[in-house]
């Protein structure tokens, strides 16, 4: 408890009276200071009981300006010790006191100065002590949930209980992991920006946001950036709870960091385990992946390939391992060459969870295959690569492998190599066109849109069809080509319509 006014005033043996009526009782006391100068404010930081005998408040003196001082320095409370210099307290001095919110106690000649002093300090001991005590209890109780089965959510829902507030945890993509009390889950949206703000700083990472009701505090933790913790409560942060939400953050970065020793281990048995996969090995996989703690996904299955940097593909996997934690479903992850695959049920809420991940992991492409049996993983891996290729190359960052047929065999085209390719096979018909030998590319492209018949293509162009099979006949010589073979064709036309993004 705070040392205040009121406090003192309820203390016997001090003997204090109370002349003032609007200053609030409940303002906390930081210290006492004895001074008798007319102005003592320069040796002020304010929250102070300052105990004058009143010498610097002799008939005439400036008194409404020696109060307003005091206030204006933030002074809790005056004490002036009657029976010396002033035998009662001054009327002057109450009313401009009242009027500037000072409260001002009479201190009895029989009180020493030196026992309120002994008092205050006393109680600021005990005070500091008691945070202490409860820091330090709060702190065993968080380790203890952080050891528990519960997890991370248990370390949360301990968390939001000490400071009396609220607490949310994110993973690193920003993605609302847990959150104590439940209905807390709808501050999460307007949390977004804070966490965007501190993804892009150096972790940890923390910011303060002062609403009119209540305090938030965000930190980042890990010693990359594995996830967001955000908390909230009525007024401002005592101190002894900032040092609770500190011992949370240590806590939750150990939990995430603890295996880090382990990862590169971890991650080579994991890509070896899905070669065997792959390979068709999932009876000699599921008992080795059991023993590891995990549980292979059940029929049907979704392959997710997530393309990115190292950093991107490493947060892709702390996501979809929280997502799994989450939603109580089961995932299994392994590097494959240069990207990240992701094996989940096909049936359940993981895969559409994991189906928002470049939302989450910006820069991220995102793959995702038809559903397959673990017979048809191979092929399922090869649909979720290419579709991922495919998402690189656009800005939706993510893509279904059958959704790729909707967009035509041009979508799954590089513009620049077909723009080369195009270049190169028509370049003898683009020279003779500027030779003046005919309008030979035009006719070409107008003849192969009406699938090679005369009479409606020399129409279109306006010409006769013994110029245009002239024209067709020539282009076909000077591209070394038989213009009647399918293939030969299919290429022309790619040439003549290069995809466009």
């Amino acid at each position: 408890m705070p040392v205040t006014v009121a406090g003192l005033l309820g203390t016997p043996s001090l003997e204090l009276r109370l002349h003032t009526r609007t200053a609030p009782a409940d303002r906390p006391v930081s210290w006492v200071h004895v001074s008798e100068l007319a102005d003592p404010t320069p040796f002020l930081e304010g929250g102070e009981l300052l105990l004058t005998t009143g010498l610097a408040l002799a008939p005439g003196a400036a008194v409404g300006d020696y109060v307003r001082r005091l206030a204006d320095t933030g002074v809790v409370a005056l004490g002036l010790g009657t029976g010396l210099s002033l035998a009662d307290v001054p009327e002057e001095l109450v009313t401009a006191a009242d009027a500037c919110g000072l409260a001002v106690l009479e201190v009895p000649r029989q009180t020493p100065f030196i026992a309120l002093s002994r008092a205050v300090s006393a109680a600021l001991a005990a005070d500091q002590y008691a945070a202490v005590s409860r820091s330090s209890a709060a702190q065993r109780e968080l380790t203890r949930a952080a050891l528990a089965d519960g997890g991370p959510g248990a370390l949360v829902d301990r968390l939001a209980a000490l400071i009396g507030g609220w607490a949310l945890l994110f993973d690193a993509g920003g993605g609302l992991l847990a959150a104590a009390p439940a209905g807390a889950s709808s501050r999460a949206a307007g949390l977004a920006e804070e966490i965007d703000r501190l993804r892009g700083l150096r972790a940890p990472a923390g910011g303060a946001v002062s609403l009119p009701e209540e305090t938030v505090l965000v930190q980042s933790f890990g010693a990359r950036t594995r996830g967001f913790l955000a908390v909230g409560r009525g007024g401002p942060f005592p101190p002894a709870d900032r040092h609770v939400v500190n011992a949370a953050v240590a806590l939750l970065t150990l939990r995430m960091e603890q295996s880090r020793s382990l990862d590169t281990a971890t991650a080579t048995l994991h890509s070896a385990l899905l070669r065997l996969l792959l390979a068709g090995e999932v009876s000699t996989v599921r008992p080795v992946a059991e023993a590891l703690g995990h549980q292979l996904p059940a029929e049907p299955l979704r392959v997710l390939t997530v393309l990115g940097t190292d950093e991107q593909r490493s947060a892709a996997g702390h996501v979809a391992a929280d997502a799994a934690t989450l939603t109580r479903g089961h995932v299994f992850s392994a590097t494959q060459d240069d990207a990240l695959v992701l094996v989940v049920s096909d049936d359940g809420a993981l895969a559409d969870r994991l189906g928002g991940l470049p939302g989450r992991v910006a820069g991220a492409a995102v793959g995702i295959s038809a559903p397959v049996p673990w017979a048809r993983l191979t092929e399922g891996a090869r649909q979720a690569r290419q579709a991922a290729e495919q998402s690189r190359t656009t800005a939706g960052r993510v893509t279904a492998f059958p959704d790729l047929v909707g967009r035509g065999l041009a979508s799954v085209l590089d513009p620049e190599q077909v723009a080369t390719f195009a270049e190169a096979l028509l370049a003898p018909l683009a020279a003779a066109d500027r030779a003046g030998q005919g309008d030979l590319v035009e006719s070409l492209r107008v003849w192969l849109a009406h699938h090679g018949q005369w009479e409606p293509a020399a129409a279109r162009l306006g010409v006769h069809r013994h110029t245009l099979r002239k024209r067709i006949r020539r282009a076909g010589e000077l591209l070394g080509r038989d213009l009647d073979s399918p293939g030969a064709r299919a290429e022309l036309w790619l040439a003549l319509h290069p995809p466009v993004r």
